[in-house]
């Protein structure tokens, strides 16, 4: 297949180089250090399995990749927070048979790509991998889970989603066509969203704050709010999904932290407004006041606005 990735970043280099391993021809849609050294010495991926290098096309603008044919796929591998700012120039990559698949934390990116690309492209996905890049050009994962979840909107596979599969397999990274992606999307949130929140506001490794009595019970109001908000909105997640999580995240390495978290503590924008705020935004929407997702979002707005702030002179 000719796959797309937009985003060059831990989870764009590991997937998109998997894939191109794998043998299907993928190219980066990427900026700045990271597009230089793809274009320049390649890509490497690095994990359990070793290492994989591979020298995908790379370029700057999506037209100069839309020239070399069109895609089949297009995964959208950039931060929750930027998908908005790329989804209009992502067209010249969109052909009649292609399907865009967003790849991000957060409930809304494939809104925002069907609103500048058009419903028909898109498709549900999300995905489980925790990469990162070593250095430009050097990505690393840990291999457990790596998986590329899809569905169509309206529920169900496909045929297109069944070959997407096929070539996702082909990469050794799991592949699963849901029944109801939605639902896979919301649970995850329901993981990430109060995982990264109540870290980034304890400041704390998730062994320590689910290790202490008041915020162990942060944690759980905060990921009802979500189960809540999910099925005011319809979505059919698990009955037992906070008891699911909470679990999950029981058993998850006491150092662990979430992308939000590591993100606010480095200085850097995050996609606390597509977390923390999506909750809040949406709650309001769906006539849920979520008042303890607005107290996380006002304890943690400072900083990002701090992030987000130009650099001076």
């Amino acid at each position: 297949m000719r796959i797309a990735v937009v985003g060059a970043g831990g989870v764009g280099a590991v997937f998109g180089g998997l894939l191109a391993h794998g043998g299907q021809d993928v190219s980066f849609l990427a900026r700045g250090r990271n597009l230089e050294v793809i274009r320049s010495r390649g890509l490497r991926v690095l994990g359990p399995f070793g290492a994989r290098e591979t020298r995908p096309f790379a370029s700057g603008d999506a037209g100069e990749i839309a020239a070399r044919g069109p895609s089949d796929a297009v995964l959208v591998a950039v931060k929750a927070w930027q998908v908005r700012e790329v989804a209009q120039s992502l067209r010249p990559l969109v052909g009649a048979g292609t399907v865009v698949v967003p790849l991000q934390n957060g409930v809304e990116a494939g809104d925002h790509l069907a609103a500048a690309l058009g419903p028909g492209p898109l498709v549900g996905g999300l995905c489980h991998v925790f990469a990162w890049l070593e250095e430009p050009g050097v990505a690393r994962t840990t291999g457990t889970p790596l998986r590329i979840t899809t569905g169509e909107r309206s529920g169900g596979g496909s045929p297109r989603l069944a070959r997407l599969a096929e070539a996702v397999r082909a990469g050794g990274i799991e592949a699963v066509v849901s029944a109801d992606v939605e639902a896979e999307l919301w649970e995850k949130f329901l993981f990430i969203d109060p995982f990264g929140s109540v870290g980034a506001a304890t400041r704390s490794p998730l062994g320590a704050f689910r290790s202490v009595k008041e915020s162990r019970e942060l944690l759980v109001l905060a990921m009802e709010e979500v189960a809540a908000l999910a099925r005011a909105r319809g979505v059919r997640i698990r009955e037992d999904a906070v008891a699911r999580t909470l679990t999950r995240l029981d058993e998850l390495p006491a150092e662990s932290t979430a992308s939000m978290q590591r993100d606010i503590t480095a200085g850097r924008p995050s996609e606390l407004r597509d977390q923390t705020g999506a909750v809040v935004r949406l709650g309001e929407a769906s006539g849920l006041p979520a008042p303890v997702h607005r107290l996380l979002l006002a304890a943690l707005l400072p900083q990002e606005l701090a992030a987000r702030r130009p650099a001076g002179p």
